[in-house]
């Protein structure tokens, strides 16, 4: 019981963490956009992306391979916390000098290339800060990663719109990111202290086997984080700032589901590890669980961004913005697909097929970037869109092919049964709000109030009626 509260303590530390941060990016996001316009928001999302990608290549596959080798030897906590931050500020050195090189030969313009240079700087202090949040995961702890990162997350959001108002340039708010991840990384090394002893020495064979285990991982994290990105990398070359902005509006939308489905198998990783030693049988049904809840909010959500979804872009964004609404109805159908490759993704490397990842990631991008450079030429933003769905359908087709031939199929109807219920009565909902002219705030929060409802409704008759949740309350007060 201890172990369940533990995981659930987790699961929400991390939902916290990665929601306040999808939050503060879409109210910055909203605020650039109506501060300072399109272009500039372009030029943002474009300084971020290659941030991310560069951040990426040089620090999430340590912290995956950290992650799990320390769920299995916590004795060895310390050895990775000095030589792995040794090791990950080389690497992130590396990755900055990189940056900078490619976009020094890109043609931008003189400002989109400084917030890019800027806004890479970055890649330093949260690449560090990696190697501490592995060991958080690694421990359990992730609450700890909470505590260092949502207040600065909301501290932050606050002096960059305060910036703005103040008539800041947009390459300011690159240097309050550079900032703020700095005071991220020092805080969790204070809080690190509390439990880890420090051991100020260098573990050259570890840092050399390190080196031989990560190649995969590394291999498998710098093609998917070009492949995450490559959308926005294709429109800025082939497009404009504008059009980069446009299409970053409509990933910013569909991003708090996206990282609610991280923090998740985030959270679920180092269990699901553990359960490698334990048969097939229970990953497969913590697995489909997984797949259930994350469907519970995917599919009603793209029903709504099919219904609302142009309301919502000029209600966040402007009326600049509505001329974004079929790409977004095309990009939302992601939706369906990601609680499942995010899930299987996880389950793979669990057990030791992150070669199948590899696979995955490489066929993927290279497809995905060939028909991304026709689509985008003819078609643009909606071209961008098309490229985006085509990529998640490639990887949701890979991901379930190897798991039902290396590891074990899926009970589609258990997974799918009651994500259908809730999304069949909330197009009720969404047709009825349709008809009725309400401001669409109001709008919003009805359906949010009835989604809730609905799925409060049907938790309560799948463990067994009121009397039973009540009678499973009692008994876990008495425990405490």
């Amino acid at each position: 019981m201890v172990e369940k509260y533990k995981f659930i303590s987790n699961s929400l530390s991390m939902i916290v963490n990665r929601l306040v941060q999808s939050i503060a990016t879409f109210v910055l996001t909203a605020a650039i956009a109506r501060n300072l316009g399109a272009e500039a928001i372009g030029q943002y999302l474009l300084a971020y992306s290659y941030y991310f990608i560069f951040v990426g290549i040089a620090s999430q596959g340590l912290k995956i391979l950290f992650t799990r080798e320390l769920a299995r030897e916590p004795q060895k906590t310390s050895v990775y916390l000095m030589s792995g931050t040794w090791l990950q500020l080389i690497f992130s050195l590396v990755s900055y000098g990189g940056l900078v090189i490619v976009v020094f030969l890109l043609p931008y313009s003189s400002k989109t290339s400084t917030l890019c240079y800027i806004m890479g700087l970055t890649i330093i202090p949260f690449a560090l800060s990696n190697v501490t949040e592995a060991i958080f995961q690694a421990k359990e702890k992730m609450h700890l990663i909470a505590i260092a990162t949502v207040p600065v997350y909301v501290l932050r959001l606050i002096i960059m719109i305060w910036a703005m108002q103040l008539k800041y340039g947009i390459e300011y708010l690159g240097v309050i990111l550079f900032c703020s991840e700095t005071l991220i990384l020092v805080i969790e090394w204070i809080l690190i202290r509390q439990f880890v002893k420090i051991e100020w020495q260098i573990d050259k064979d570890f840092v050399w086997n390190t080196i031989k285990a990560a190649r995969t991982f590394f291999a498998i994290e710098a093609i998917a984080v070009v492949s995450n990105r490559i959308e926005i990398l294709i429109l800025s070359l082939l497009g404009n700032e504008f059009l980069v902005g446009l299409f970053g509006a409509i990933i910013q939308l569909l991003q708090p589901f996206s990282i609610i489905a991280n923090s998740i198998t985030i959270a679920m990783f180092p269990r699901l590890s553990k359960l490698v030693d334990q048969g097939r049988e229970k990953q497969q049904q913590m697995t489909e669980s997984f797949i259930e809840v994350l469907l519970t909010m995917g599919l009603p959500l793209f029903l709504g961004l099919l219904f609302f979804g142009k309301d919502l872009l000029t209600f966040i964004y402007g009326s600049s913005f509505a001329q974004g609404s079929l790409a977004l109805s095309i990009s939302a159908i992601s939706l369906i697909l990601l609680p499942f490759t995010r899930t299987l993704c996880s389950l793979l490397v669990a057990n030791h097929f992150e070669i199948v990842n590899l696979r995955e990631v490489v066929i993927t991008t290279i497809l995905g970037s060939l028909g991304g450079v026709a689509l985008v030429s003819q078609h643009e933003l909606v071209g961008a869109a098309i490229m985006a769905l085509l990529m998640t359908i490639l990887a949701f087709s890979q991901y379930v092919y190897f798991t039902y031939t290396l590891l074990f199929p899926l009970n589609l109807w258990r997974v799918i049964r009651r994500p259908i219920i809730i999304s069949t009565l909330m197009v009720l909902v969404f047709l009825i709000l349709k008809k009725i002219t309400l401001d669409f705030l109001f709008t919003l929060i009805i359906a949010t109030s009835f989604y809730i409802l609905f799925v409060i409704f049907l938790t309560i008759h799948t463990l067994g009626g009121i009397h039973i949740v009540k009678e499973k309350i009692v008994k876990i007060k008495m425990k405490f």
